[in-house]
């Protein structure tokens, strides 16, 4: 085989592959804690776009002046946008306060299941979820906390000490020489 031939083929090969790939690319779309209804709307359907064309969205609140003294305005505005998109995107991030504004990251819905993956069915996450919801030794409302396997002191192999715990001496008394 020509090697030349060879080096065509593979190059090729690549570009097939380039133009099949997508690259994700990260989008910033700022908001104002007072924005109004249609700039909302606006920047909502941007962040919409992007996210249907498969990229990550930045959204961040922009605080100024007194405004910082309401970081829950920026919150709720975060939580709307989260509320208007969830259709096509979900959280990657959630909302935190960086300085003087508030981000949040999501991703296109179709990479949400490469960000979080969901536990196996019949399998449970968390200590202790093999046992039996009434387990010896537990109150019926469940308001004791659960003992994580540690066995009380009478039901444990080693006997009882014969010799009873030393007294501590009175409180007006003098020590012995």
């Amino acid at each position: 085989m020509d090697f030349g031939k060879y080096k065509y083929e593979q190059n090729k090969k690549a570009q097939k592959a380039r133009k099949k790939q997508h690259i994700t690319h990260l989008k910033e779309v700022k908001l104002r804690p007072k924005i109004e209804e249609h700039d909302y709307n606006f920047k909502i359907d941007h962040g919409r776009k992007f996210l249907e064309e498969h990229d990550k969205v930045k959204f961040t609140v922009m605080f100024r002046g007194r405004e910082m003294a309401h970081p829950e305005a920026g919150f709720r505005l975060l939580q709307k946008v989260v509320i208007d998109l969830e259709a096509v995107g979900q959280v990657e991030i959630p909302a935190r306060m960086e300085g003087r504004s508030m981000t949040l990251l999501m991703v296109p819905r179709s990479q949400a299941g490469s960000v979080t993956k969901p536990a196996a069915p019949g399998v449970s996450s968390g200590a202790g979820a093999s046992k039996p919801a009434a387990s010896a030794g537990s109150s019926p409302g469940g308001s004791r906390p659960a003992t994580g396997g540690v066995k009380p002191a009478a039901a444990s192999n080693r006997p009882a000490s014969p010799s009873p715990a030393p007294r501590p001496a009175a409180a007006g008394s003098k020590p012995k020489s």
